[in-house]
């Protein structure tokens, strides 16, 4: 008998969010990745799984794909959502020598296709959960093992009734460190058309809207979106920027006021692509809105929008944090012409008219609820 050296503990405290926001109280990891990856190593090794028979879902930053890797694993193919958690998700990899060890993929068969072994962050939202499931019971392979991890303050039982309409066996583990992992086999018939995308029309605004599961909001149009679209008729024509476009409500809305004007909507989910392009497919407009996935419309060039508009999140995953909101206003300022204008519309209460301020140029506030502010920015020269 030999005694073989206990692996390196793997070096959490090297992966970085960059260049997502990084703050003290915002990791780049959490115990669910260490409980997803330990039972994810198990699962594969009995069943001789190699790299290529595992798809990595919702790996925030790297984590649970570079511990994976570390073990041994290659040909890992992985789905992020976020633009920033794949360019965090490769820098990590570089620098912790692990290039070329995965494949990014979008969520469909190229992912998924043979999967015998498929790993996932459990999302927040239901719809997101029954799009992540009918996906791996519709292209994974028949003995798939879908293993599905998150924080228990998150988890709910509604997220077992959800793969239980597209698994025969669902089962939930022990929490550890607050975190559970749900495990479900057995793929279920799916039917012929994938469930998503989810369309609505909404007469009073004259709209119909498209989301796929992990778009906020769904095919509903959010409270501070509809406040916005009531001054669209009130915005100068031109070559307009809808940053983080989200389903594309605001710029299908533009485009269609602004029957001349030059739209691009850019948002750094894939899911809001996707249901944007939908949404301008649903609306008529997919020659005339370009949809692009883009960190704070990073690809688009300085100075080249005459308009912007800026529905900010402000949330980052689950903390409650202004720096999304903050980094697309920097955006909308490197984006604007001088002269040009931004229509953003917030929570009152966040108070971003001080950065708007700072940032863009004089700032008016044009419209106010009880809930929500609108300012119109001209940016200086």
């Amino acid at each position: 008998m030999h005694d073989h050296p206990a692996p390196a503990p793997f070096p959490f405290e090297a992966l970085r969010r960059f260049p997502d926001v990084e703050a003290e109280n915002l990791q780049a990891y959490d115990a669910t990745d260490r409980l997803l990856a330990a039972r994810g190593l198990e699962e594969a090794a009995p069943r001789g799984l190699d790299g290529g028979d595992v798809a990595v879902v919702g790996d925030a930053y790297g984590a649970l794909t570079l511990q994976l890797a570390a073990a041994g694993l290659r040909g890992l193919r992985v789905h992020q959502d976020l633009v920033t958690g794949r360019a965090a998700l490769a820098r990590n990899a570089e620098a912790l020598g692990l290039s070329g060890t995965f494949v990014p993929c979008e969520l469909g068969p190229s992912l998924l296709a043979g999967a015998r072994l498929v790993l996932a962050q459990l999302p927040r939202g239901l719809a997101e959960l029954d799009e992540v499931a009918d996906a791996v019971a519709r292209w994974s392979a028949p003995d798939v093992t879908f293993i599905a991890g998150g924080r228990v303050k998150h988890m709910s039982l509604a997220m077992n009734d959800v793969l239980r309409s597209h698994f025969a066996e669902v089962s939930a583990g022990l929490a550890v460190q607050k975190s559970r992992l749900l495990t479900a086999s057995g793929p279920l018939t799916v039917p012929d058309r994938p469930p998503f995308p989810v369309c609505a029309a909404h007469d009073d605004v004259g709209l119909t809207v498209c989301a796929h599961g992990a778009a906020f909001a769904g095919p509903r149009i959010d409270i501070g979106t509809r406040f916005l679209l009531g001054f669209v008729d009130r915005m100068p024509s031109g070559r307009a920027v809808d940053l983080g476009c989200g389903t594309g409500a605001l710029a299908a809305a533009y485009a269609l006021q602004h029957p001349s004007a030059e739209v691009v909507a850019t948002d750094r989910s894939a899911a809001a692509v996707r249901s944007a392009r939908a949404t301008m497919e649903a609306n008529a407009l997919a020659g005339r809105v370009a949809v692009e996935h883009d960190d704070a419309a990073a690809q688009l060039g300085e100075a080249s929008a005459d308009v912007v508009l800026l529905n900010p999140p402000f949330h980052l995953g689950a903390s409650v944090h202004a720096g999304a909101g903050l980094k697309l206003i920097a955006a909308a300022a490197t984006l604007l012409r001088p002269g040009g204008e931004l229509w953003c519309v917030f929570n009152t209460h966040l108070d971003y008219r001080r950065a708007l301020q700072a940032q863009v140029g004089p700032t008016e506030v044009v419209g106010r609820n009880r809930k929500f502010t609108v300012t119109r920015s001209v940016r200086r020269g």
